[in-house]
């Protein structure tokens, strides 16, 4: 692919992954498109606005005209965790199956060929209790989903993948757990979470001793697996999977190394194990394919990803913690209880007749008087 040709339509270009796969895109010379519904904002993708293109929109109904001129999608939208989705599990099919076969139709009706789609390794989750399945995953594994989000991936990947043909090449990225900084700042992913406490409580938490294991990889990282899809001949790509992934950790061992890289900065803090069960998920997964077939390997550690973010925090990013937008589940709520209130009463600065609110007049003891 000729990259100072190509224009990308980037689906959720504007979030976590999205912000930080445009900004890399833009780096190799690729022109972008961003389809995104904006659920959080601009933020990360207002410092490079101007070299992007930008729509707006829901990605259960994207226009025919989103793939003017395009040669490849990348599909990062749609739901991206299991709180969210057990939140509302209709709209989570709807984005993360529907949509993706939808958007892969579209596709080849207008002749785009290449099609990448973020899926994910909790399609592997066998949990902490049935240790005969608590083994090393590759791609080929026999697989059975259990949560709403996971199953929604994993459906829309068999969707996708029936699709395939000479004329158009979907492409399955399965990633583990993502952290690292992002310009769209997610605080509610493992690593990140511990990072934020470690600033805010003191301590890291390990949720049922932390005896869970994940696959994990930085945000950066899952950036260049993309680009070696995109990048990558046709024919070793076509209806391929891959496993995206730095290292496999149980939770334990993972904060244990937050733990020793924050002491590197001077942050000392404890780590204190709850041993309550919390619905904990567990898998591990095998990234050799990736590198295989296309070179790809990660470069960003766990240590590496914490130093960075911590030095980010003191420099002033993302440091309003609490602020609901870091928390993709919270920040659902709080829009799902804005406008259940703007439904009822209309907009604050908005009078109920459709007319602007007029600023409030002190009415003059004389004035009061001859108005009764």
């Amino acid at each position: 692919m000729e990259k100072t040709r190509d224009k990308v339509l980037l689906v959720g270009g504007a979030g976590y992954i999205g912000s930080a796969l445009a900004r890399e895109l833009l780096q190799r010379g690729y022109a972008v498109r961003v389809f995104d519904r904006l659920f959080y904002g601009d933020m990360g993708i207002r410092e490079f606005s101007e070299r992007l293109q930008v729509v707006v929109g829901d990605m259960r109904h994207m226009p025919k005209s989103l793939l003017d001129d395009v040669r490849a999608v990348v599909n990062v939208g749609g739901l991206s965790n299991d709180p969210t989705a057990e939140f509302n599990p209709q709209a989570n099919y709807e984005m993360n199956t529907l949509a993706t076969e939808t958007l892969a139709r579209l596709c080849k009706e207008r002749g785009v060929r290449r099609y990448l789609f973020a899926s994910s390794c909790s399609i592997y989750d066998v949990g902490v209790h049935d240790q005969e399945r608590d083994v090393i995953y590759d791609e080929t594994a026999a697989v059975q989903p259990r949560a709403a989000y996971a199953v929604s991936k994993y459906e829309g990947e068999q969707r996708l993948l029936e699709l395939a043909d000479k004329e158009f090449c979907p492409v399955i990225l399965r990633k583990g757990t993502v952290y690292g900084f992002s310009p769209r700042m997610r605080y509610d992913l493992v690593l990140n979470t511990f990072v934020k406490d470690a600033f805010t409580k003191g301590h890291l938490t390990i949720h049922y001793g932390g005896e869970m294991w994940r696959p994990l990889v930085d945000v950066r990282d899952v950036a260049r697996a993309y680009i070696a899809c995109l990048d990558a001949d046709e024919n070793l790509v076509r209806n391929q999977i891959f496993n995206v992934v730095h290292s496999n950790l149980r939770v334990s061992e993972l904060a244990l190394r937050v733990q020793s890289a924050l002491r590197t900065k001077g942050i000392n803090v404890e780590i204190r194990p709850d041993y309550r069960y919390h619905g904990v998920r567990s898998y591990r997964v095998n990234a050799e394919k990736i590198n295989r077939v296309l070179g790809w390997r990660p470069t960003v550690s766990v240590e590496e990803a914490v130093i960075d973010l911590a030095e980010k925090i003191r420099a002033g990013n993302c440091v309003d913690f609490e602020n609901p937008r870091y928390y993709n589940i919270a920040w659902l709520k709080l829009l799902e209880e804005a406008d259940r209130i703007i439904r009822l009463t209309g907009f604050l600065l908005t009078s109920p007749n459709g007319g602007e609110v007029k600023s409030p007049r002190v009415v003059q003891p004389m004035e009061r008087q001859a108005a009764r």
